[in-house]
C-alpha cells in the first residue's frame, strides 16, 4: 500500500456479532466535527513526513498481547489488570495489515493514558469480569512530547511530583524559588558584597545576677573573663606571647614586638592579682606564695598556655606562651632536613639550644613524633610543663611533669633508667646533677634528647663541660665525645616580606674528627669544621642567614643582627636586595614558618 495505515478505534457491533472474526469488535466510524478537522488534517501532514517503517510490536502505552488462549467466556480477573482478550490470536490493537506504518522517533510520540471507561464486553458480560479496556479514541499529541514510563503506584504511595530546589527563605519558610538569582535580559547581575574589615575586637563585660555573692560568681567561671578574653587574642592575632604586670595593659608579642591589647585599659596590682590568683589552684597558689615562682601548663578556648608567674617589686605578673594543638612535621618547621636523621640514631645524645623563644620546644616535639611514627619504642620524657601532648602511636609515650607526676628533674631521672626508656626526652639541662644523668643515659645506650639555652654549637659543648668542677672536667669531655651526637641551634628571623618569622639553624654532626676536638678541648676549631662539612649535612648559623638573604627571605639588616660574625657573613652575601623580588615576595606568600608562637600559622 502507498498510504500509511493506522490503527482504526473499534467498538462493539450492534447484536452478539461473536462470529464476526473480531470477538463482537467492528470498526467505529471516525466523526470529527469542524472544529476538530484542521487539527486532525495537521496531524496527518505531520505524521506523513516521517519515514514509514514497521510499526513497533509493543505497544508503548498497553503490554503486549499474550498468546491466545481458548474461546469461551471472559474470565473473572479484576478490571485494574491490563489483558488482552482471549478470543482471537490476532490482538484487537494491532493493524489489520502489516504494511509500513510511521516510524516512532527515538523519544516517539505516545498515546496519553485513555481517560475514557472501560468497554462493555461482547455477549453481555459484566463489566465486572472485563479482560480489557477500549482502546483510546484518536487525539492529537502536544507539539513537544517527551518520552515516559507509565508507572503503576500502590494506593499507598503519594502521587509523583517535580522535583524542585527549595529556598529557605529568612524567617525560614520554604519557598519555590529556585537556587541563585534571576537577572533580567539585558542586565548584569550585581557582584558579590565584599566584607568590610572587622573592628577589632574590645572586650565588654558580661551582667551576671546581682544576687550572686562573689563565691557563687567564682564557681559558675572561676577564671578572670578579661583575661580570658586577652588569652582568646593571642589565637586570635597570631601572637606568641601574653604578658600581663601592674601599671600596663596586657601586651601581646606579635611578630617579636610587643603591642598592647586594643581597648584595654592599665591594671592595677589588685587587678592583676585577681586576674591571675584566678586560674590557680588551692595548692598552687601556696606553691607559689612560697617560691615566688610558679611554672604550669594552661587550656583556654581549645588552646594551650605555658604560664609562668612571678613577682617584681612585690607585685605579682605572668607571662603566657601559646602552644600549638598540633605537632607540625620537621619539613614544615622549615629546619634542614639533616636534622630528621636525629630521630633514627638508636642511642647517644642530641641538644636542641637557642635563645628563649626561638621555637626549641617545637623543633624537640617535631623529633619525639617523628619517633613516634616510626619506631616501635618506648619514650619518656620529663618536662616542666608539659607543652605539647603525644598520643600512643607505633611507639609508648609517657610523659611526666614537674610538680605533678614528680618532685624535680633530677629526681625523675634518677629512676627513670629502671622504667625501659628507649628515648629519653629532658625538658631542659638545668644544673649539674640533670646534665650527669643525661651522659649516663646516653652512654649506657639510650637515646636522650635534651635543650640548652646557647647560641652555637661550641659555646654549647663549653657550657656542658663547664657545669662540672675542674677536677671531672676531663672526664666529661671523654663522656661527651662518645656520647654526643648532634647540636642543633636556631633562632627566629623576621620575613623581609609580610608576617611572621622564618628560622635559622645551625647543624653540628658529631664526626670521629670533632669527637677528638671534643676530648683535647679544642672547641674552638669545630666551627670551620663545620663550614666544610656541608657534605655531612653541617651549616653554621651565619651561612644560613647568608642563604636566606640571598634567597630573598630575610633581609641583609636583620641577618647582620642575628650573625656571629657581622663582617664574616657580609662576605658571604651575594645580592643586591630589592624589595620588589618576585622570589621574595613567592616566599612570602608561602604557609612555611617556624617561631616561638607556636601556633602554627604565623611566627
Amino acid at each position: 500500500m502507498d498510504k500509511p495505515i493506522f490503527e482504526i478505534p473499534m467498538t462493539p457491533a450492534d447484536g452478539s456479532g461473536s462470529d464476526d472474526g473480531l470477538g463482537g469488535w467492528a470498526p467505529s466510524r471516525v466523526t470529527p466535527t469542524d472544529a476538530d478537522r484542521p487539527t486532525f488534517e495537521s496531524l496527518l501532514a505531520e505524521l506523513a513526513e516521517q519515514s514509514a517503517t514497521p510499526l513497533p510490536t509493543a505497544n508503548p502505552v498497553f503490554p503486549p498481547s499474550s498468546p491466545a488462549g481458548p474461546a469461551g467466556p471472559p474470565s473473572g480477573l479484576p478490571v485494574t489488570q491490563l489483558a488482552p482478550p482471549a478470543v482471537s490470536s490476532v490482538s484487537p490493537l494491532a493493524p489489520p495489515t502489516a504494511a509500513p506504518a510511521y516510524a516512532p522517533d527515538p523519544a516517539p510520540y505516545l498515546i496519553p493514558i485513555p481517560q475514557t471507561a472501560l468497554r462493555q464486553p461482547a455477549g453481555g458480560a459484566s463489566l465486572a469480569e472485563s479482560t480489557d479496556v477500549e482502546p483510546p479514541a484518536f487525539t492529537e499529541p502536544p507539539v513537544e512530547t517527551v518520552a515516559f514510563a507509565v508507572q503503576v503506584e500502590a494506593a499507598s504511595e503519594f502521587p509523583p511530583q517535580a522535583a524542585a530546589v527549595l529556598r529557605p527563605s529568612r524567617a525560614g519558610e520554604e519557598t519555590d524559588r529556585p537556587l541563585g538569582r534571576t537577572v533580567a535580559s539585558g542586565r548584569r547581575a550585581a557582584a558579590p558584597l565584599v566584607p568590610e574589615a572587622e573592628a577589632p575586637r574590645v572586650f565588654v563585660p558580661v551582667e551576671h545576677d546581682a544576687a550572686l555573692t562573689e563565691e557563687e560568681l567564682a564557681a559558675v567561671n572561676p577564671a578572670d573573663p578579661e583575661l580570658l578574653f586577652a588569652l582568646e587574642e593571642v589565637v586570635l592575632q597570631h601572637a606568641s606571647d601574653l604578658h600581663v604586670t601592674v601599671g600596663a595593659p596586657p601586651s601581646l608579642r606579635i611578630d617579636g614586638a610587643l603591642q598592647p591589647l586594643i581597648g584595654a585599659q592599665k591594671w592595677s596590682r589588685e587587678r592583676v592579682e585577681a586576674a591571675l590568683y584566678s586560674l590557680l589552684s588551692d595548692e598552687q597558689i601556696v606553691r607559689f606564695e612560697r617560691e615566688h615562682e610558679l611554672d604550669f601548663a594552661y587550656a583556654a578556648g581549645g588552646a594551650r598556655f605555658r604560664v609562668n608567674f612571678y613577682l617584681q617589686r612585690g607585685s605579682v605578673g605572668g607571662a603566657f606562651r601559646l602552644i600549638p594543638r598540633d605537632i607540625k612535621p620537621l619539613a614544615d618547621l622549615g629546619v634542614p632536613a639533616s636534622v630528621s636523621r636525629f630521630a633514627t640514631l638508636p642511642r647517644g645524645l642530641v641538644l636542641v639550644t637557642g635563645p628563649t623563644g626561638s621555637g626549641k620546644s617545637t623543633t624537640l616535639a617535631a623529633l619525639i613524633d617523628l619517633v613516634n611514627r616510626t619506631r616501635a619504642d618506648h619514650i619518656v620524657t620529663v618536662e616542666d610543663p608539659i607543652e605539647f601532648l603525644h598520643q600512643h602511636q607505633m611507639a609508648l609515650v609517657n610523659q611526666r611533669e614537674v610538680g605533678h607526676d614528680t618532685h624535680s628533674f633530677a629526681a625523675a631521672l634518677k629512676h627513670v633508667l629502671r622504667q625501659d626508656p628507649d628515648v629519653i626526652l629532658i625538658g631542659e639541662l638545668r644544673d649539674l646533677e640533670t646534665i650527669s644523668v643525661a651522659l649516663t643515659a646516653a652512654e649506657t645506650g639510650h637515646l636522650v634528647f635534651a635543650t640548652l639555652h646557647t647560641q652555637d654549637a661550641a659555646q654549647t659543648i663549653d657550657r656542658v663541660i663547664d657545669v662540672f668542677p675542674p677536677h671531672q672536667q676531663g672526664q666529661v669531655r671523654a663522656q661527651l665525645a662518645a656520647t654526643l651526637q648532634g647540636v642543633i641551634c636556631q633562632t627566629l628571623v623576621k620575613k623581609a616580606h609580610g608576617r611572621g618569622r622564618v628560622v635559622a639553624t645551625e647543624v653540628l654532626v658529631t664526626t670521629p674528627a670533632i669527637g677528638n676536638l671534643i676530648r683535647e678541648g679544642k672547641t674552638y676549631q669545630i666551627t670551620s669544621m663545620m663550614q666544610a662539612g656541608g657534605a655531612l649535612g653541617m651549616h653554621t648559623m651565619d651561612q644560613h642567614l647568608a642563604d636566606l638573604v640571598n634567597s630573598g627571605q630575610i633581609t641583609r639588616r636583620s641577618a647582620q643582627e642575628k650573625a656571629h660574625d657581622a663582617e664574616g657573613i657580609a662576605r658571604l652575601i651575594n645580592r643586591i636586595e630589592s624589595p620588589t623580588e618576585a622570589s621574595a615576595q613567592a616566599f612570602a606568600a608561602t604557609d612555611i614558618d617556624f617561631g616561638d608562637s607556636y601556633s602554627g600559622v604565623v611566627r
